[in-house]
């Protein structure tokens, strides 16, 4: 993190996000370019890639980048709206990173993580309207 050019919740969710998997950490390198703070979308076609990895980089692209960026290096429209789906909640979520993943979204929304009313909470205003 110290490396990283500007701390913010952009890059401390990055940078979170992409340490949880081991996969993910050995290589970074050729994820992230530290120095330029520029991703590299290409790494989600390369062999080291895994099912939970795969979910691992889409997610933090997402949370850095509010976007879905490996579409762009597909020509074919087929191509394109398969990756555009990689990037949906199930299809990042549904994997036993999930409860990880909710802590680097707190990381990269802090305004939006602080204490919410619960369930009840909220039941009980609608009750007393």
């Amino acid at each position: 993190m110290e490396q990283a050019r500007p701390q913010d919740c952009y890059h401390k969710a990055l940078i979170y996000i992409l340490g949880i998997c081991e996969d993910t950490r050995r290589h970074f390198g050729q994820i992230y370019d530290i120095k330029s703070g520029c991703i590299k979308p290409e790494c989600l076609r390369q062999g080291w890639q895994t099912s939970g990895s795969v979910r691992v980089v889409r997610l933090a692209f997402s949370l850095y980048t509010d976007g879905t960026p490996g579409v762009d290096d597909y020509k074919s429209k087929d191509d394109q709206i398969d990756e555009c789906r990689g990037y949906s909640v199930s299809d990042i979520f549904c994997c036993g990173y999930a409860m990880y993943f909710l802590e680097g979204i707190k990381l990269r929304y802090p305004e939006y993580s602080k204490k919410q009313k619960t369930f009840e909470e909220i039941l009980q205003n609608y009750r007393e309207v």
